[in-house]
């Protein structure tokens, strides 16, 4: 018998949207290993993940209804009682899930420090296990904050106050086409850690695994709490990878839509033509056009990227028709324009 995700969350078959994330809210809250001390509080609050990033998931849920979780994981048929091709693993962060969950904001007072702050490099993820540094003395040199008090019996005693750091922020660029299909990239960190004695720190690096979705558009956060730099008086920075869109050598994008420029001969744009339009997927679609106004565009519906709420539909291919003007006019071609063409 397979894990019954509707069990975990405490929903039934069938809940909607909104109540698989009520349940999510309400369970990673209950069962965070922060607030949760309890034995196998951990293990759960990986669990309730596993179940929220299968259940959110349009296609996941699908399978998963239809063939249970081992058909889901490549286990059992997924369609027509064949074995399917179909194998989900989940190898996310149930702390990064909960962190995006709530956008970056503390649902408990002590987590989670505020998102603003950020490093000015570039990094290169072309390299597959690009290395983030945390930077100098405690995390980049950000001040740490302390606090004294007064012992007992007249004694003087120095009580340190932790304080998380500011979040790093990096830019984390991906393609149109990482985009449209979804991808993982793995960044590598090197962060200082404390030894056991809590006292001495030692350097060390850390592979994270930033799993993009479908259509996520630019600006999309995704949060790895804690993975900074650690002191004996600081709690580590939470690392954060803000998504930048690469330049495309052929299209724009604008939000789910991407944008193709067709560039046209005058002749073409006042006789009428056939442009083969690329798309992301590299099958060309044919636009035909009479007269070409200016400002003239055409919509491709379904041939953009996935919508980030919906990776299941798309938005549209536009084709931008720009007109590209001769430099110059033989006089016998002014004098033939002159007449075939209406003054106004």
């Amino acid at each position: 018998m397979g894990k019954d995700y509707y069990d975990v969350l405490g929903i039934k078959k069938g809940a909607s949207e909104d109540e698989i994330k009520k349940a999510y809210r309400k369970q990673a809250l209950k069962y965070h290993p922060d607030k949760n001390k309890s034995p196998g509080a951990e293990e759960k609050f990986k669990e309730i993940a596993e179940a929220y990033d299968v259940l959110s998931d349009p296609k996941k849920k699908d399978i998963y209804d239809r063939f249970g979780e081992e058909g889901l994981k490549g286990r059992g048929p997924s369609s027509g009682g064949e074995p399917g091709t179909f194998s989900y693993t989940f190898q996310g962060d149930p702390h990064a899930i909960f962190a995006e969950f709530f956008g970056g904001r503390n649902p408990f007072e002590q987590f989670f420090g505020g998102r603003n702050g950020g490093m000015d490099e570039d990094m290169d993820t072309d390299d597959p296990f690009a290395r983030f540094g945390m930077g100098g003395a405690g995390l980049g040199g950000f001040p740490r904050s302390f606090s004294s008090g007064m012992g007992g019996m007249g004694g003087h005693s120095s009580v340190v106050k932790k304080q998380q750091d500011p979040p790093l922020v990096r830019d984390l660029h991906v393609t149109l086409e990482e985009v449209l299909s979804g991808c993982t990239k793995k960044m590598k960190i090197s962060r200082k850690r404390l030894n056991p004695d809590g006292r001495s720190v030692r350097a060390e690096d850390k592979i994270l695994e930033v799993q993009i979705k479908k259509g996520w558009k630019e600006g999309t956060k995704i949060t790895f709490p804690k993975e900074g730099d650690e002191t004996p008086t600081n709690i580590p920075a939470d690392v954060v990878f803000m998504l930048k869109d690469k330049p495309h050598p052929v299209f724009k994008r604008d939000g789910s839509d991407i944008v193709y420029p067709a560039k046209i001969s005058l002749r073409d744009a006042l006789c009428g033509c056939t442009v083969n339009a690329p798309t992301l997927g590299g099958r060309p679609v044919t636009v035909t056009t009479d007269i070409v106004q200016p400002g003239m565009k055409r919509r491709i519906s379904g041939e953009g990227l996935p919508y980030p709420k919906r990776p299941d539909r798309r938005g549209d291919l536009i084709v931008e028709f720009e007109v590209k003007f001769p430099e110059r006019l033989s006089q016998s071609a002014r004098d033939t324009i002159a007449q075939v063409l209406p003054r106004s």
